[in-house]
């Protein structure tokens, strides 16, 4: 028995990203293929929404996300505070030695 010659195909991010606009797949089957060839989704894209999301659920997760922005900023303050002594110091010692040089 001979074995034929297998031919292979390249499927690039790009090409999937294309091919998923023009085709109707699931949800779950969209996202497999995305994370599986690194298709992005557009910036433009509109955002999905939970089906059937009743005004408790989207009051939780507007909570939620106000949180988690309160902390991101929280969490940015406290690295500026952090580097700006750093810096000082170091200032501070490079102008002794610049003048300790002179």
């Amino acid at each position: 028995m001979e074995r034929k010659g297998g031919s292979t195909a390249v499927v690039t991010a790009a090409e999937v990203a294309t091919a998923l606009k023009r085709a109707s797949v699931s949800r779950v089957e969209e996202q497999t293929l995305r994370m599986r060839y690194g298709a992005r989704v557009e910036t433009t894209a509109p955002v999905g929404e939970a089906v059937g999301a009743s005004e408790e659920l989207v009051d939780e997760l507007l909570l939620m996300e106000l949180q988690l922005l309160k902390a991101v900023r929280a969490h940015q303050a406290a690295q500026a505070k952090r580097t700006a002594p750093r810096n000082a110091a170091k200032e501070k010692i490079v102008r002794a030695l610049r003048s300790k040089k002179k």
